[in-house]
């Protein structure tokens, strides 16, 4: 009788480990679906750490206690390779050569909602003389009043080109710091009433060097639907409440999804546009790193983090959310280095993403 209900019971867990595997397999590749054609799955990806998470919890249990059904989790990592290796990557690649480029994408949050120190001195301006980058791009970063004075006074000699692009309609606003030159830039021409992206042609080892800094479309969910998903993600609703919140933020963010799917095919289009040449991208997608977005924007690209970071690298922190959003990207020709999500400073609702680029040996014809 015992033997009986033992064995029930593993043939229950193991059926349940399969069923993981295939939810996670689904969600794994729901960013091969475009947003236009299905609203509803284009997030599937943001719960995609859930079945990690579970699979590994049936790895250990079987571990312990039956361990030749260890195959089954095991597969599930194998069939889902590309994208555990795109959510949390694991790498084991050294330091930076020298001759590398430090590059560093942040979304300020109105340069730390114009946070100081006890000295008076803005947080993020602080953060960002300290990095000592050579490239900066930065998203929601319009300088006003005292930042304007402070960067001027902390930045400038530091980065002697520095551009302000302000969206047509007013508010959001991109920043880059460089140690070079700016030869000129120009707006990537989509759709929004706030976001945008920019395109520099940058003199880099008297080089020309395309460099991309973006902030797609907000998730579109207010400061009050935030912290409704917090409550939901802690159990703190009520059935009824949490059933209807959970309606409410699939609608939001399938909206906002799709206002970004074609931003992203226009940013992926601009890239193909100048194919052949050197390319840096960075920025705020608004978007994790199994999506539609993501997966549009990095087609031509080598995403830094997937190659040279380590672990799920959470870059947005705050109202529930804990997904990495902000990416530095490029092209073939560098070599990505030390990519990480720098958490020591948290006066943004994001953190910085770090990353050292070294050119490539030019391949023998």
């Amino acid at each position: 009788m015992l033997n009986g209900l033992r064995d029930f019971t593993v043939k229950m867990v193991a059926g349940a480990n399969v069923a993981t595997v295939a939810f996670m397999l689904l969600v794994g590749y729901s960013d091969l679906l475009n947003p236009e054609r299905f609203p509803a799955f284009c997030n599937a990806g943001l719960l995609f750490p859930v079945f990690l998470s579970l699979n590994l919890g049936f790895l250990i249990f079987w571990v312990v206690f039956r361990a030749r059904y260890v195959l089954i989790p095991l597969l599930g990592f194998l069939v889902n390779f590309v994208p555990v290796r795109q959510y949390m990557p694991v790498n084991m690649k050294g330091d930076a050569p020298k001759g590398s480029i430090k590059v560093l994408s942040y979304n300020t949050w109105g340069f730390g909602n114009q946070t100081e120190d006890e000295d008076g001195l803005n947080i993020c301006l602080s953060y960002l003389l300290e990095q000592n980058a050579d490239i900066v791009c930065l998203q929601e970063a319009q300088p006003t009043g005292r930042n304007a004075e402070q960067i001027d006074s902390m930045l400038k000699p530091i980065y002697a080109y520095q551009d302000v692009t302000v969206h047509p309609h007013g508010g959001n606003a991109l920043m880059l710091l460089s140690k070079y030159p700016i030869l000129s830039k120009e707006l990537i021409p989509y759709e929004s009433q706030g976001n945008m992206s920019v395109a520099y042609r940058l003199k880099i080892n008297d080089k020309p060097v395309l460099l991309i800094n973006n902030h797609l479309e907000t998730t579109g969910l207010s400061q009050e639907d935030r912290q409704q998903f917090k409550k939901l993600v802690v159990g703190k609703l009520q059935v009824d409440t949490a059933e209807q919140t959970s309606k409410l933020l699939v609608v939001k963010l399938a909206e906002a999804t799709k206002k970004r799917a074609p931003q992203a095919e226009a940013v992926a289009r601009y890239i193909r546009e100048h194919r052949g040449m050197s390319t840096i991208l960075c920025g705020d997608f608004n978007d994790g790193p199994i999506s539609y977005v993501h997966r549009t924007i990095a087609k031509k690209l080598v995403d830094c983090y997937v190659e040279s970071g380590n672990g799920p690298g959470i870059s947005y922190h705050r109202g529930g959310f804990f997904v990495r959003i902000d990416n530095i990207m490029c092209s073939e020709d560098w070599e990505p280095y030390e990519c990480k999500v720098d958490d020591k400073i948290a006066v943004s609702d994001h953190y910085p993403i770090i990353c050292k680029l070294k050119k490539r040996p030019k391949k023998q014809k």
